[in-house]
């Protein structure tokens, strides 16, 4: 019997229908005495290891396993291709070499089968390096099909939604997924050669805060009460701080009840770090070495490479005041207005305005809707307003703003950090002008939190502070249009589908 996988069985694996050609084939396994799902299998070498050390292996017995992912067969010979974690590679099966069952049972695979292969590494006439296969087992029967032309599988909801057949089908996806694997290695590896000190806070939150967000709400039955999933670690690694911990940074996973975008995904992970005696610019430098390091180390060069070409990571990169952004933008200079009323007039022309908007809020929603996307270049957006920072120091001179910065690469925020605010009593009047706004209606304000307050009054010493958002590097790193396709299952509406053919 036949089966090229080629996508023609339908309904494989569903409850009441399994009757098709695969069925068959895995009782005339068992009819042979060979089991359809295998166990233990001794792996000695991987596809992309036989290939790189092709002199020194040629010649040599390897065993290796993998999904069959193509096969070709020439009468008393045949081909598979066997695709395992590093790459795919050729195994070449003979009839009068192999033996009649090893052969028998090579006949009888299907695209989608896992098999364990032993054999010699030799070159094709052809030029193909290629592992002679002198045992074959069947590992794991594929009572699916992979689906129709699944190399090079670019639908995108099955890609998003089905990831097992995107990593089979797209060497890229797993590249990237390797990259973001390495990208958190070295991140620990920069920070741990600094002296930072890599911790673990709550990820459940009697109050939701460090960002303005809105929180997904849990219950804890045996206390009996309500839960937020963090939306940031902020306030318990400054309380690390407080505790003498001068260096300190998380790997977090984050969640916020918000809209789903190329950009935003609800839970979503963050490198979240501490520097004490440090400040904004501290941070500027911080991120401005680690970043280059990075694709350097990754890449092997630093440019990264988003949609319309190559992106230049080298440092210096450009510091520009929020203000000086605008004005370069749009011609509109907020810093000459002295009250509300004159920057809601001046912003009318540009954005949509509401009659509680102030003068900050204002110049941010300017910046994000004008600017924020031009800004593909690297480059450090200064002096944020305090309407919109309340975590962060004012500026001395400029009470109205604030000692931060985000970072842009590629139309995208990257980075965010302070210059830390540490007086708890500027502090307490903040939260208290957020939770005013939080029971006016915004879910998104930040919420009084006095056990916070309380490590505050025993003395934080002075901090720069920085988030930088994982997935939005990888991103960039990688070129990547959508940030689904950086996060290995990320959140879809729900579909009462038939599983992918």
């Amino acid at each position: 019997m036949s089966d090229t996988g080629n996508g023609t069985e339908k309904g494989a694996g569903a409850p009441g229908s399994l009757t098709g050609v695969r069925l068959e084939k895995m009782k005339e396994l068992e009819d042979r005495g060979l089991s359809p799902y295998g166990g233990r299998f001794s792996v000695t070498a991987s596809a992309e290891g036989i290939i790189e050390n092709f002199a020194a292996l040629e010649g040599q017995r390897v065993a290796l396993a993998g999904r069959v992912t193509a096969k070709r067969s020439h009468g008393k010979a045949g081909f598979a291709d066997v695709l395992d974690q590093s790459g795919r590679i050729q195994v070449y099966a003979r009839r009068d070499t192999g033996g009649e069952d090893l052969y028998w049972l090579f006949d009888h695979l299907d695209i989608g089968d896992i098999v364990g292969v032993a054999g010699t590494v030799f070159r094709t006439r052809k030029g193909e390096i290629t592992v002679a296969a002198e045992k074959l087992e069947m590992l794991t029967k594929s009572l699916r099909p992979l689906p129709e032309k699944w190399h090079g599988l670019t639908d995108v909801e099955l890609r998003y939604r089905h990831r097992h057949l995107d990593l089979i089908g797209n060497p890229q996806v797993r590249r990237t997924f390797k990259l973001r694997s390495e990208l958190i290695r070295f991140l620990r590896n920069f920070l741990d050669e600094r002296g930072f000190l890599e911790v673990e806070t709550p990820m459940m939150h009697p109050i939701p805060g460090g960002a303005a967000a809105r929180p997904f709400v849990t219950h804890h039955n045996a206390l009996d009460m309500d839960l937020f999933l963090r939306i940031a670690p902020e306030l318990y690694l400054k309380r690390l701080l407080v505790g003498g911990v001068d260096r300190v940074y998380e790997i977090n996973r984050n969640f916020r009840n918000e809209g789903i975008s190329t950009r935003h995904n609800p839970e979503f992970t963050m490198l979240e770090l501490y520097q004490a005696y440090a400040d904004y610019h501290d941070m500027m430098d911080l991120v401005e070495e680690l970043i280059p390091a990075a694709a350097r180390h990754l890449l092997g060069r630093v440019q990264a490479g988003p949609e319309g070409g190559e992106l230049d990571l080298s440092p210096p990169w450009p510091r520009l005041t929020m203000v000086e952004a605008v004005k370069e933008a749009t011609g509109v200079d907020f810093g000459l207005f002295s009250g509300d009323a004159a920057a809601r007039e001046a912003a009318s022309r540009l954005v949509t305005v509401e009659t509680e908007d102030t003068w900050g809020r204002l110049l941010n929603r300017v910046f994000e809707e004008k600017v924020e996307e031009t800004l593909i270049s690297p480059t450090f957006i200064m002096d944020y307003p305090l309407d919109i920072s309340p975590l962060a120091k004012k500026i001395k001179e400029q009470p109205h703003l604030t000692y931060r910065f985000e970072l842009f690469i590629g139309g995208r925020e990257i980075a965010n950090a302070f210059s830390e605010l540490t007086d708890p009593l500027d502090q307490r009047s903040r939260f208290q002008r957020q939770a005013a706004r939080h029971a006016g209606g915004d879910d998104e304000a930040h919420r009084m939190d006095e056990e916070f307050l309380t490590a505050l009054e025993y003395g934080m010493p002075p901090a720069g502070g920085m988030g930088i958002g994982i997935d939005r590097l990888v991103m960039v790193l990688t070129g990547a249009a959508s940030i689904r396709d950086v996060i290995l299952f990320p959140l879809l509406r729900h579909r009462e589908d038939a599983p992918a053919e």
